[in-house]
């Protein structure tokens, strides 16, 4: 899979699970996704709370897990 192949959206966090994971729901349906933290923001330990909009990064072959990659303000 490359760079071009993932697919970006944005959503709002529901809630907060264990293992710095969350279920964000998408902003243009109903739909609520498991998402994890991704990299930088697990290494500096950027804060991510119920209520927060953020950008979430897919992969186009499963579209119930995704990345977070921005917390948007």
């Amino acid at each position: 899979m490359s760079q071009k192949d993932i697919i970006e959206i944005e959503g709002v966090v529901v809630e907060n699970l264990p293992n710095a994971t969350f279920k964000v729901k998408v902003d243009n349906s109903d739909k609520t996704i498991f998402c994890h933290l991704g990299g930088k923001m697990r290494m500096y330990r950027i804060r991510v709370l119920p209520g927060d909009k953020v950008k979430v990064e897919q992969s186009p072959y499963d579209e119930t897990k995704g990345r977070i990659v921005y917390r948007l303000k």
